[in-house]
């Protein structure tokens, strides 16, 4: 299934841009990822350099002359593993959810030709985030894709106790599937 099945559902993520943030795109991430609980905000300065330096592996979605986004996807390569796309954050306005949007975000992302020799998906998930955990279960047997489950960080020992344990997926191996999305634009 693939960006065309998300459109002919949802013909509202026709009037929807999908591109590579910008700096001055950070201040409206922050303000995204804010309203977006449980996701955990990160500094405005560590949003900016996902807009910069992260830009070939972050997503945006926005309606044209809208000034809050609708939805966001932060990601970088592993270091020393590039074949592997850490996925960071995952951020759907509330009046965008439930109609593919995050789906789609995914969707274009993989389908950027810089990222075509990327064979993982990887993530890290808490316990109560019953939302991403849904989302990128449903991705993976969308596309027929094996999951790897473990706990990467845990609560008391790398948290001292303040954060819930994240466990890490691992969606892969990924395959041809991923070509450029019809509809809308890309990057």
């Amino acid at each position: 299934m693939n960006d065309l099945y998300f459109l002919a559902q949802n013909p509202s993520l026709n009037t929807i841009t999908f591109r590579e943030p910008r700096p001055e795109d950070g201040p409206r991430v922050t303000r995204l990822i804010a309203r977006c609980p449980p996701l955990d905000p990160n500094s405005a300065y560590c949003n900016l350099l996902q807009c910069t330096h992260f830009a070939d592996t972050c997503i945006l979605a926005e309606r044209p002359n809208e000034d809050d986004l609708l939805g966001w996807i932060s990601g970088y390569r592993i270091p020393n593993t590039p074949d592997k796309l850490f996925i960071w954050q995952v951020a759907v306005t509330e009046t965008a959810r439930g109609q593919g949007l995050a789906s789609s975000l995914l969707e274009r992302l993989l389908a950027r030709p810089g990222l075509d020799d990327v064979r993982f998906i990887v993530t890290t998930i808490t316990p109560d985030n019953d939302a991403s955990w849904a989302f990128f279960r449903g991705f993976a047997a969308r596309h027929g894709h094996s999951i790897v489950e473990r706990p990467l960080f845990e609560k008391e020992r790398h948290f001292a106790g303040r954060h819930e344990t994240e466990w890490e997926l691992t969606i892969g191996p990924l395959s041809a599937v991923h070509s450029t999305p019809s509809g809308g634009n890309t990057p």
